[in-house]
C-alpha cells in the first residue's frame, strides 16, 4: 500500500471513488507477468469496481459528477485496488439499483464474459441446449442463469459440493467427476467452457455437428472441432457500456443474481491473490473494500 497523488480524468475518462474493487483470476495473470496484454510498470492492479464519479473528462456526457456506476477501468484491466481510479466512460454504466455496491463490484468481467460467449459468440437462443462446464464457478454460474433467461434447455458440469447451487439456477447438474452422460453425449447445440483442460478437450463430446464451442480459458483445438463438424474458438471478453446495462436490467427486475464470495480490505489484496490462486479457491466472487468503501 502507498499514497500516490489522485489522478486526474483525460478525455473519455472518469474519476472515480472506488466502493467496491472485484478480484479475479485475471488480476493474478496480471500480477504474475502472464497478462496477454503489454502491461508497462509501474501499475496498480484491478478492473472490476464500484463507486461514485468525482470528475469527467473531455467528452464525457453520459455520466455527470455524483452518479453510482459500475464496470471496469480499462482495456488493460488495472487501476481499481485504490481509493481513487480512472475509468474509461465506454466501459461503465449505471450501478443496478438493486445491487450494493459490493455486490455491483463482483459483476463487470464475469458477467460480460457469460453474455458475449452466449449471444455474441454461441448466438444461443430458445429451444437450444446449452451445456455450460463449470456451472458452479464464477462466469459459469451466469452462463447458466442467462442461457435459462433465454429459454434453453441448460445443461451444467460442477465438482460434487457445486451441483445443488448449479441445479438452483436452473440447470440439470452433471457430476464434473465422470465422463459425459451417455444420455447428452451429442446433444449440446452449445457449450460453453470455463474450466479448461481435460474439460475443454471432452467438450466436442456433448456437441452435435454444426454446434458451437466457446471456451473463456484456451484457444480450442480447431483440428478436432473440423473432424466433429462443429465450430470452436476462444472468448477474450470486451466490456461494454451496452452489456452493463443489458446486466443491470436483468438485476432491476430479480431475474439474475449475484453470488459474492469473501469481503476483504483493500489491504489484504495479496490474501485475495493466494486464495483465488490456491488449491481450493473459496466459492463466490472476491472483493475488496477500500478505506472508505461502502458495502
Amino acid at each position: 500500500m502507498e499514497k500516490v497523488e489522485r489522478p486526474k480524468p483525460g478525455r473519455g475518462q472518469l474519476l472515480v471513488r472506488v466502493a467496491a474493487a472485484g478480484v479475479g483470476l485475471w488480476d493474478c495473470w496480471i500480477r504474475a507477468g502472464r497478462s496477454v496484454i503489454s502491461q508497462p510498470l509501474p501499475l496498480t492492479p484491478g478492473a472490476d469496481f464500484a463507486g461514485t464519479i468525482e470528475a469527467v473528462g473531455v467528452g464525457v456526457e453520459d455520466f455527470p459528477v455524483g452518479c453510482e456506476v459500475y464496470g471496469v477501468t480499462n482495456a488493460r484491466f488495472v487501476g481499481s485496488y485504490a481509493e481513487h481510479a480512472l475509468a474509461e466512460a465506454g466501459m461503465i454504466a449505471l450501478r443496478p439499483p438493486t445491487l450494493s455496491a459490493v455486490e455491483a463490484a463482483s459483476v463487470p468481467v464475469i458477467g460480460c464474459t457469460a453474455l458475449q460467449m452466449l449471444f455474441d459468440d454461441a448466438a444461443v437462443a430458445a429451444g437450444h441446449t446449452v451445456v455450460v462446464l463449470g456451472g458452479g464457478g464464477n462466469v459459469g454460474g451466469y452462463a447458466v442463469q442467462l442461457a435459462t433467461l433465454a429459454g434453453a434447455k441448460v445443461i451444467a458440469t460442477g465438482r460434487r459440493h457445486h451441483l445443488t447451487r448449479i441445479a438452483e439456477l436452473g440447470a440439470s447438474a452433471v457430476s464434473a467427476d465422470e465422463p459425459v452422460p451417455a444420455r447428452f453425449a451429442g446433444i449440446a447445440d452449445t457449450v460453453i467452457d470455463t474450466v479448461g483442460g481435460a474439460a475443454l478437450a471432452g467438450a466436442f463430446d456433448w456437441l452435435r455437428p454444426g454446434g458451437v464451442l466457446v471456451s473463456a480459458v484456451a484457444q480450442p483445438d480447431l483440428a478436432a472441432a473440423a473432424a466433429r463438424s462443429v465450430e470452436a474458438r476462444f472468448a477474450l471478453v470486451q466490456v461494454t457500456t451496452s452489456k452493463l446495462r443489458q446486466l443491470a436490467r436483468y438485476f432491476a427486475t430479480g431475474t439474475l443474481r449475484t453470488h459474492v464470495g469473501l469481503v476483504l480490505p483493500l489491504e489484504e489484496a495479496r490474501v485475495a491473490h493466494a486464495l483465488i490462486e490456491g488449491a481450493q479457491a473459496p466459492p463466490g466472487k472476491l472483493v475488496l473494500v477500500p478505506l472508505g468503501g461502502r458495502p
